[in-house]
């Protein structure tokens, strides 16, 4: 009798193929794009690590869309779609008379997405994804929050999701070192890093898990934004 592989077996080889990843500031042994393709036959996983991957494809396009690099390499979005060149996918685009209330306080677009993401995780029952979210928001509305007292604009104009912070989350060393930085890409460094430490405490090592995909993806994230950044930082200089 032909006896199929469990899913923790499928599991189990495609984490165990999977690169070993170095430390932060590290070369990525794989690019995002690589890595869809490698879970894309995965039932349950491709879907998850999409989710998380988007956030660096949407960062890229806000980037570009500011001016502040030429190119861009989306995993999930199509080139035209990160260029702004095409419409975004059905569930980043506004749908209802809240997407619009929304769109005039804030940003709708990263609002679309933390809520795609957070529901998504929370219909696949998927922790990682989940509590990932949770403090993807936690953090920008903390840095939102500072800037616009900074200013002296309305910090509520700037918070995105806000139902989804985590109040027992503690920034307040991470603002710190955030408000001291002497350039804004050594506060972008400072921000990849506090995300690549709150992947560490929450990381499901050796569990062959989809958390530990889910995991891995966030970490060749943040690795191609360090490398992003000293590329920046190559160029000012």
């Amino acid at each position: 009798m032909l006896r199929l592989p469990s899913l923790h077996t499928t599991r189990h080889f495609y984490i165990t193929m999977l690169p070993t990843l170095g430390e932060l500031g590290s070369a990525s042994p794989m690019g995002l794009a690589d890595l869809i393709e490698h879970v894309d036959d995965h039932e349950g996983a491709r879907e998850l690590v999409a989710a998380v991957v988007l956030l660096d494809d949407l960062l890229q396009r806000e980037s570009l869309l500011a001016g502040e690099i030429e190119e861009v390499e989306p995993a999930v979005l199509s080139e035209e779609e990160a260029r702004g060149e095409a419409p975004l996918p059905d569930m980043l685009a506004p749908t209802t008379d809240r997407d619009q209330a929304v769109a005039i306080q804030t940003d709708l677009l990263w609002e679309k997405y933390f809520r795609y993401a957070h529901e998504l995780g929370r219909s696949k029952r998927n922790r990682f994804l989940v509590h990932w979210v949770k403090f993807e928001v936690t953090l920008r509305n903390a840095l939102a929050t500072a800037r616009a007292r900074r200013l002296e604009l309305d910090e509520a104009a700037y918070l995105v999701a806000p139902d989804l912070i985590d109040q027992n989350e503690d920034l307040s060393p991470v603002l710190s070192e955030w408000q001291a930085a002497t350039t804004p890409l050594v506060g972008l460094r400072v921000v990849i890093r506090a995300c690549w430490s709150w992947i560490d405490r929450n990381d499901a090592w050796f569990s062959f898990s989809v958390d530990e995909l889910l995991a891995y993806a966030a970490r060749v994230m943040l690795l191609q934004q360090w490398y992003r950044s000293a590329e920046r930082e190559e160029v000012a200089a």
